[in-house]
């Protein structure tokens, strides 16, 4: 499971170093081979290659006769990448998503369990913000959360 929140800095060429924590990690479980696609919260999505194929095979798998399954198989599948661990453990972000997640030199890398999010660093940090700050107590949980104790 990838857990946490990491500052990192792309370099001019949009390379970023993943995080030494992560990286045997990832050696392990997919041999540095990774995607990265979009999100519609306007990061980037970044999965070990068997969890992507995994999602990838329940995307395609949805009707695509359904407006909004079709949406989301264009948006992720049409812009999954895949990339490679360097020896230096950096991976080169195509300019392509580094443009639609807003990514400057200032970055964020947030562990989601299977995999990870990538922000630009004052993007994350005022969503973040109104995320901590919104009043969620009109809305309503799903009902296999209500029993979540945190």
């Amino acid at each position: 499971m990838f857990r946490g929140a990491n500052k990192l800095t792309l370099d001019v060429k949009g390379r970023m170093v993943m995080p030494t924590r992560y990286r045997e990690r990832l050696t392990e479980r997919c041999g540095g081979k990774l995607v990265v696609t979009v999100d519609k919260d306007q990061c980037l999505l970044i999965y070990p290659m068997p969890d992507w194929e995994e999602i990838e095979r329940k995307l395609m798998a949805l009707p695509t006769l359904n407006p909004q399954a079709r949406r989301l198989q264009r948006l992720m599948v049409g812009h999954a990448t895949d990339l490679e661990l360097d020896g230096h453990g950096r991976l080169l972000l195509p300019l392509n998503l580094r443009e639609f997640g807003a990514l400057t030199r200032d970055a964020m890398l947030i562990g989601q369990g299977l995999r990870f999010e990538l922000w630009d660093e004052a993007r994350w940090n005022t969503r973040r913000d109104e995320w901590l700050a919104s009043d969620d107590s009109s809305t309503d949980l799903p009902a296999d959360l209500e029993s979540l104790s945190l």
